[in-house]
């Protein structure tokens, strides 16, 4: 919001912050006290407003896609450590090596999803990653490549780290909390794409898989791509024997090894958008 759209005709806190940055230097004013409380990044950080931070880590990303008209998006999950194909050899393990393919998957996946969002305004299925390398790298730059937009949710790590160079600017978000991380992931999903990955693959895999198998989200459009990985890691079928999930639930995703296969699969899903009522197997 500026000057020209505000509702009222008070002082903002804009103008209030910058005031109080030329305030006399005096030992009342250096005491951490005096501090506007909503400048005052210690007092943020306390302990008892995790509530607001929480709060306002949902509120600014909703904010800012609204601003820049971000209505719905299609949702890479994947592997941090698989190499661009063309740096395969700095992989660690040759099994990663071979799942190089992917990311050039996950590459031309992005730019031919980017490429019929902007034939319609750009607007709907924008890609969204972690931000990070690897499967997310390559999404955000197959968008680029189609010459659109892309979406990047960053967490702080322990580790130094950076958002990949492909995601756009503005659309680059951080986060404190993994699960408003995980809510913007999910609010405005169109389809859900999932590569081989890790434990936070893994993680971000099965609560959306939970959402849609409980009712909580509608059914969208869930790929996993490459069938040999995800079955030599999961016994899906052993799940389903057990009882633990109903046979019903593998309808819930389904495995595809190409862009293409993944295209045709988003326009020829049954179910899309229908939330579940009656759980199977219940």
């Amino acid at each position: 919001m500026n000057q020209e759209t505000r509702r009222h005709p008070m002082r903002d806190s804009g103008q209030d912050r910058e005031a109080a940055s030329h305030i006399p230097d005096t030992p009342q004013t250096r005491a951490p006290s005096y501090a506007l409380a909503f400048a005052d990044e210690d007092f943020m950080c306390r302990e008892e407003l995790r509530p607001v931070r929480l709060q306002l880590e949902l509120l600014k990303p909703e904010l800012l896609m609204d601003e820049a008209n971000i209505d719905s998006t299609i949702v890479l999950f994947g592997g941090a450590r698989i190499p661009d194909p063309d740096k395969k050899n700095t992989a660690r393990t040759q099994t990663l090596a071979d799942l190089s393919k992917y990311y050039e998957e996950a590459r031309r996946f992005s730019q031919m999803i980017t490429e019929k969002s902007l034939k319609s305004g750009g607007s709907e299925d924008v890609i969204v990653t972690g931000g990070g390398p690897g499967v997310m790298e390559a999404g955000n730059r197959g968008a680029q490549d189609a010459g659109g937009r892309s979406i990047g949710l960053n967490i702080v790590l322990p580790h130094e780290q950076a958002p990949n160079a492909y995601v756009t600017p503005e659309l680059c978000f951080n986060f404190h909390y993994f699960a408003i991380r995980k809510m913007h992931f999910l609010m405005r999903a169109s389809a859900v794409c999932v590569f081989p990955g890790g434990f936070g693959t893994l993680d971000e895999m099965f609560e959306a898989l939970t959402l849609i198998q409980t009712g909580r989200m509608a059914q969208v459009p869930f790929l996993l791509f490459g069938e040999s990985f995800w079955k030599k890691i999961i016994n899906w079928e052993a799940l389903a024997e057990a009882g633990t999930i109903s046979a019903d639930d593998l309808k819930l995703f389904r495995f595809v090894e190409t862009a293409e296969d993944a295209v045709a699969a988003l326009e020829n899903w049954e179910g899309k958008g229908e939330k579940r009522g009656l759980i199977p197997g219940r």
